[in-house]
């Protein structure tokens, strides 16, 4: 794998794909490109590295208290980023997003009731519902001559229901790659405190943006709404650290506080990883240089898709995470038949799109924080399948 074409401070990383894995998802991994993974393809953070590498040296990894500075690491890397200063919200430690939204569906809503999700969406929002005896409630997104858009009347009309009490939303999108705008959350977060809707806003994308876009914290776009909400943070997307870092949840509801710490407590939520501190402060302490170049590679790669794509083959607009998303839909293909072609004839290891939903049936996930040198044997391997179909 060539690092010629990679950002002086990024390398290409030794990731391997457990053939085990890709035999189960794709049937045959042999010579397939694997690029369904939601990770960067690029080697850590050097300061990330460099502290992990410093703690294990240290030779003891017993108990060790998690000092307040974390949260200030957080909260001082979102003010530099984002102009967002966290003045009156609370920031608490959840091991995971999935923890963070199963405790927080958990707590917040009853069996039975509905949650609305707005496909195609994140692969784990629904089980995470389905599996807390809860409904999913759909409010599909609306694809439009100008992309994706939020379809606000429905949305109404679902979050009037009696029996829906919350919402996830994600926020930038996965996998549509959709950077909402003040107005679209502000909207948001209007309906669901009219209707006592609870928010859980995952916004663990939210470093991901490609210019000219710009993130908006459901925070900013809630507040004076009266919305109940909770947002979900961390440097687990940005920096490829999901293995190792916890997450933040960010509200400025007291009693998402107070059951969330219940919970948290009750099951040793918060016990501390020393590598997983070491790793969260050095990455939001040392590595701005290094995502800016992560960020420079997602929009050379998204380029390289845009001019490089066969004919029959389109990436929606992307606006923010390094996640593209592939219109396959002229192929003229059903849902088995392009999951079968995009690994058995391009060879291709993509995220098929009805994994995210049904409106995601005839779309792929490919992920583009990669070398650009493999996007392009991506494109090459995609030409050459289509020509096939003459």
């Amino acid at each position: 794998m060539s690092a010629r074409r990679l950002p002086d401070r990024l390398t290409p990383s030794a990731q391997a794909v457990d053939p085990a894995t890709l035999e189960r998802h794709f049937s045959g991994g042999d010579g397939l490109l694997p690029l369904w993974i939601a990770e960067p393809y690029v080697d850590l953070a050097p300061g990330v590295t460099a502290a992990l590498e410093a703690r294990a040296q240290a030779g003891w990894f017993g108990y060790e208290t998690r000092s307040p500075a974390l949260a200030d690491s957080f909260w001082a890397w979102m003010g530099q980023r984002h102009n967002w200063d966290g003045e009156g919200l609370r920031s608490i430690v959840s091991p995971s997003i999935g923890t963070s939204i199963g405790v927080l569906i958990e707590q917040f809503t009853e069996f039975g009731d509905g949650v609305i999700l707005q496909p195609p969406v994140f692969t784990d929002f629904k089980p995470s519902v389905t599996s807390a005896e809860r409904t999913v409630v759909r409010n599909p997104l609306r694809l439009t001559d100008a992309g994706y858009r939020m379809d606000l009347d429905d949305l109404e009309l679902k979050a009037a229901a009696p029996t829906t009490t919350a919402m996830i939303l994600c926020n930038p999108h996965n996998p549509v790659g959709r950077v909402w705008t003040d107005d679209d959350l502000s909207a948001v977060a209007r309906i669901c405190a009219r209707h006592d809707v609870f928010v859980i806003a995952d916004e663990i994308h939210a470093d991901l943006i490609l210019r000219p876009h710009s993130f908006t914290p459901f925070a900013t776009a809630a507040d004076d709404t009266g919305v109940r909400w909770a947002a979900l943070h961390g440097p687990i997307k940005t920096f490829g650290m999901a293995g190792v870092c916890d997450t933040l949840v960010i509200t400025d509801v007291d009693e998402v506080v107070r059951r969330f710490e219940s919970k948290s407590s009750r099951l040793h939520l918060t016990r501390n990883n020393v590598f997983g501190l070491a790793a969260f402060d050095a990455a939001y302490g040392t590595g701005a240089p290094w995502l800016d170049d992560l960020l420079e590679l997602v929009d050379t790669n998204a380029a390289k898709l845009r001019i490089g794509l066969p004919d029959q083959v389109r990436l929606m607009d992307l606006e923010g995470t390094y996640l593209a998303w592939l219109d396959f839909r002229s192929l003229g293909m059903d849902v088995p038949q392009l999951a079968q072609w995009l690994a058995a004839e391009a060879r291709l290891a993509l995220s098929p799109g009805h994994w995210f939903g049904r409106e995601g049936a005839g779309f792929a996930r490919i992920t583009i924080a990669a070398p650009t040198d493999l996007i392009e044997d991506a494109i090459a391997r995609l030409h050459r399948a289509v020509e096939r179909l003459a």
